[in-house]
């Protein structure tokens, strides 16, 4: 539970169906620090137990502020200081909600993890209707697969709203964690969500959806950076070399940037672009953004690091390959090259391919897994 209105329904839910509940808030950070932004977990945390309180159930405030520090803040910096792009909020599902708090939870009996992202279960998915006691299907399912195929009750599908899915974040879980995993909400539109919440009478049913670093807070990404990793100025230049400007610091930046580059567009209506990084220069490479711009798009990329939800990804085949949050998700052909790595070539160019991003992996509305991008081939 992490004081918002999502959690708070989706523990209602199985409250109402019956189940043995029991809250718990993740502390993981308190801003000691200092970190410019707001850190509202004092407020999270009254907000989660006054809902557990009203529910009836016993509620945990579960300090795991150095496992966070070990396996997210770390992967986090480390990421950024060697000049890729890392995903804080996929990691905090598989090392920390769905991890170390899971061995909390196995400890004291507990037999799964509910939370209130927006995903459904195939337990909870209709295996021929797009339509069952109130599940929906996003309606994304574009070749290769169907979403009703081979329906498994462990597999993790799309939730229902398309504009707020967040399966993406759920790419790296392992297959024991998605077994347990459970999503009471994930059948819900946000609109018909905060509707039961406010029919329920939830302290939380009006409160406005966080946004920031996982379980930190409303922190800015360059903010936080800052407190951790010191500025290294360079040059940025365009994809001749020459020098238009200076940048803060490489780990500031991510390919794809348009806003805060801080190089004035040549012409009306023109945008500069980051298309690239050169750590060993120090440089920050710009272009003006076209449908045709060097570096900015890519069909061909390697895969490491490749987590399955389910059963492994053993042969060649054709999926749907998610780049990034917030992006459509482009039909791909993944070839497997062992040892966690696979070549991925996209059917049609993709903007901005990032190293260290997080490309989720899915049949149709199912999701299979995720990766990282290692290496980028424009050709």
């Amino acid at each position: 539970m992490s004081g918002g209105v999502d959690s708070s329904l989706a523990t209602a839910l199985l409250v109402r169906q019956g189940h043995d509940v029991t809250g718990a808030y993740m502390k993981n950070w308190i801003n000691e620090e200092g970190i410019i932004g707001h850190c509202p977990w004092e407020e999270d945390i009254t907000d989660a137990r006054a809902v557990a309180d009203q529910l009836g159930i016993e509620f945990h405030v579960v300090n795991l502020m150095h496992e966070y520090r070990e396996r997210v803040v770390k992967y986090l910096l480390e990421g950024y200081q060697s000049g890729i792009t890392p995903n804080p909020d996929v990691m905090c599902n598989r090392e920390m909600k769905f991890g170390v708090l899971w061995d909390w939870a196995k400890e004291r009996g507990f037999e799964a993890i509910a939370t209130g992202h927006y995903a459904q279960k195939g337990s909870s998915v209709p295996g021929s209707q797009f339509s069952v006691h109130g599940s929906r299907f996003t309606g994304t399912n574009s070749e290769p697969g169907t979403v009703n195929s081979e329906l498994d009750s462990d597999a993790i599908y799309r939730g229902a709203d398309s504009n707020k899915d967040q399966t993406y974040f759920l790419a790296m879980m392992q297959p024991e964690q998605a077994r347990i995993a459970q999503f009471p909400i994930g059948h819900l539109l946000k609109p018909e969500l905060r509707d039961q919440a406010r029919e329920l009478g939830l302290k939380t049913a009006d409160k406005k959806d966080s946004q920031g670093i996982c379980f930190i807070g409303q922190v800015k990404m360059e903010d936080f950076l800052r407190n951790f990793v010191p500025d290294s100025p360079g040059p940025i230049v365009d994809l001749e070399g020459k020098v238009l400007g200076q940048h803060k610091g490489l780990h500031l930046y991510t390919l794809g940037q348009r806003k805060g580059i801080g190089v004035a567009s040549p012409l009306h209506k023109q945008a500069y672009v980051a298309v690239a990084k050169r750590p060993e220069k120090n440089e920050l490479v710009i272009a003006i953004e076209r449908p045709d711009t060097p570096l900015l798009w890519a069909r061909r990329c390697t895969l490491t690091g490749i987590s399955t939800t389910g059963l492994p990804l053993t042969g060649a085949r054709t999926l749907n390959a998610q780049p990034r949050y917030r992006c459509p998700a482009g039909l791909a052909d993944f070839v497997p090259l062992g040892e966690g790595r696979a070549s991925l070539i996209y059917h049609k160019p993709q903007r901005a391919l990032t190293p260290g991003q997080i490309c989720a992996l899915y049949d149709g509305d199912r999701l299979l897994g995720g990766a990282f991008f290692e290496s980028i081939s424009y050709d």
